[in-house]
């Protein structure tokens, strides 16, 4: 097998379905919907708004969560499509495996595990941010004084607390939480229960005046006053950082083995969460900049801080115990699919196998688990919080534009490599099978670009030039987000290149729409599609062309580690090199997991 065909070699549907499962089917959509929330709402509400609002967006921070949740909602979307498709453990890796081919599926992996034991860093670096905060910096004080850092980029201080936290739900993840759902919902209701407080109890104390503030009344530091003190480029900025406040959501399609009714189940609960967190999030960011001028927010800890300006103190302890809670609730979202993806990649081969190795007694992958533990700890202890949200936000991005075209992938996809008993009785019988080569002449190619074929029905080379167009529009997305990115210093030329671009695009649309789908029954759909797709991936690369260059840097490091290790390991230890022999393995270690 050549090297090109081993990077594009795929699982099929029908084999991943049909793969066996010990993994108890407990889940409901509220469960879900409980973990979605959870996993979400941490340090996106409790400390970015203040943050985002002090120095990068303004009052106009209510804008850039309502940016960023537009991208979410797409990608939502997709997500809800393809987990209804494919209800494995896993999320998006499972899905790239299906559609796209083993090295997209390895690059989603691995992002997905920067997505994770980042995030895991974040919130436990902004958690122990938050609790300094409430006892007047005391652990900040004495980890200076134990060990200060004078290097740039980095934490100033050693934050041992944060990687302690890690580390505590590093080993119960490792030792199989009992009852973590009910402990996640009892946490997520309580998160809920502070946010309707700060939303009402801050609308007492509302001054519109503070969203109109001329420049002559704020510090020469903050930018030009008024709603948009940093300009709309502020806005674009602080909408790339506000994304993370809506990263977790995917931890519910990792969950897909464990749903009682996952084809409903997991579209309903995406859905459900996301808007939920959005309903929080731009009402606590309102009504936070509505309190107190955007100069005046407290970056760690703006919640308390805005309560404590207004005078009442009572309720700012009630807050920042009640966000203590809803950080750990976050926490546990955040690294509860570590161990899924960890299992899924070495199972298949693609990671070290010893990382996914089942515990004879607790049934995890402990030594994988208890390993990225360490990582996550010493991340959260050497970075600060601002560089863990944007490395852990610009690979999520690059996870997001990847479900969008695997959407693409699959609704335009062959079945031929399906098994036809899984489908519904009524498509069999009113669907012909058609067959074409596997290797077409240019003039076919030319011809099928926007189906002069006529074709009903997807066949091998309809899916061929669906996917081709695909990849090819997510190339060209590239150098337009790049040039859309710094709009005001375009020149007459450059806008002819962006509008070159845009006919492209549209060409390239055009041409997938004009593309036979499959018709598979599927529970959700992504709707007008391809243009649902096409927008979360221009949108999610765009936002990614917003961090700085030394987030670019340290994320094409770790993107240089995880090829290093594929083509060092995976390449040749992947299941799909000889898997007639790995089939048997497969299934006996499955059996062995029972992940709590």
């Amino acid at each position: 097998m050549t090297v090109g065909k081993k990077l594009n070699r795929k699982k099929t549907m029908a084999g991943v379905v049909r793969e066996s499962s010990m993994l108890d089917r407990v889940l409901t959509t509220t469960d879900l919907t409980a973990l979605g929330v959870g996993s979400t709402i941490g340090v996106g509400v409790y400390v970015l708004p203040g943050a985002l609002s002090k120095y990068v967006s303004g009052p106009a921070v209510v804008v850039s969560f309502f940016i960023a949740a537009v991208a979410s909602v797409f990608a939502g979307l997709c997500y809800a499509e393809l987990s209804s498709r494919v209800p494995r453990a896993g999320s998006a890796y499972s899905y790239a495996y299906i559609a796209v081919g083993e090295l997209a599926a390895f690059v989603v992996g691995w992002n997905l595990l920067l997505e994770y034991t980042i995030g895991g860093a974040s919130i436990a670096r902004g958690m122990s941010l938050y609790i300094d905060s409430l006892t007047n910096k005391t652990m900040e004080t004495a980890f200076r004084a134990l060990y200060e850092i004078d290097l740039p980029y980095l934490s100033e201080y050693f934050d041992f607390f944060a990687m302690f936290i890690v580390l505590v739900f590093s080993v119960a993840l490792a030792c199989g939480l009992k009852d973590s759902v009910r402990l996640n919902n009892l946490f997520t209701l309580l998160n809920c229960a502070i946010m309707v407080i700060v939303i009402v109890g801050g609308s007492f104390h509302i001054d519109f005046k503070n969203w109109s503030l001329p420049k002559a009344e704020v510090p020469s530091w903050a930018g030009e006053g008024g709603f948009w003190p940093y300009g709309l480029q502020g806005a674009l900025q602080g909408a790339a950082t506000c994304f993370y406040g809506y990263v977790g959501f995917d931890c519910i399609a990792a969950s897909g083995e464990e749903v009682n009714n996952p084809q409903k189940s997991l579209p309903l609960a995406i859905i459900l969460s996301l808007f939920i967190v959005f309903l929080a999030y731009s009402g606590v960011s309102a009504v936070l900049t509505l309190m107190i001028p955007y100069y005046s927010q407290d970056a760690n800890m703006p919640l308390s801080h805005a309560f404590d300006v207004i005078g009442w103190t009572p309720l700012k302890w009630i807050i920042g115990v009640g966000a203590v809670f809803g950080m750990c609730a976050c926490m546990f979202g955040s690294m509860y699919p570590l161990p899924r993806i960890l299992y899924s990649m070495s199972n298949d081969g693609l990671i070290f196998k010893s990382l996914g190795r089942v515990h004879p007694r607790f049934k995890t992958p402990f030594f994988g688990t208890i390993f990225a533990g360490v990582i996550t700890g010493f991340f959260s202890a050497l970075l600060n919080l601002q560089q863990l949200v944007d490395m852990m936000t610009i690979g999520t991005l690059l996870v997001y534009v990847m479900v969008a075209v695997c959407v693409l992938y699959t609704r335009y996809q062959e079945q031929s490599d399906m098994d036809y008993d899984i489908l519904a009785d009524e498509y069999i019988e009113s669907t012909a099978l058609v067959t074409i080569k596997v290797k077409h002449t240019k003039k076919q190619i030319l011809k099928q670009l926007f189906n002069f074929h006529k074709f009903v029905r997807a066949n091998s080379l309809s899916s061929y030039i669906a996917s081709l167009q695909t990849t090819c529009f997510t190339i060209v997305c590239f150098p337009l987000a790049l040039y859309l990115s710094h709009w005001y210093e375009l020149n007459s030329t450059h806008w002819i290149i962006v509008y070159v671009l845009m006919g492209v695009m549209i060409l390239q649309l055009i041409s997938i729409g004009m593309q036979p789908t499959s018709k598979t029954p599927v529970a959700f759909k992504v709707p007008f599609v391809p243009f649902t797709p096409a927008l979360s991936i221009f949108i999610n690369i765009y936002l990614m062309f917003f961090f700085d260059i030394y987030t670019w840097t340290k994320f094409i490091i770790w993107m240089i580690i995880g090829f290093s290790i594929y083509f060092g390991y995976g390449i040749t230890h992947s299941k799909e090199n000889n898997p007639e022999i790995n089939i048997i393995n497969s299934n006996q270690s499955k059996s062995s997991l029972n992940v709590d």
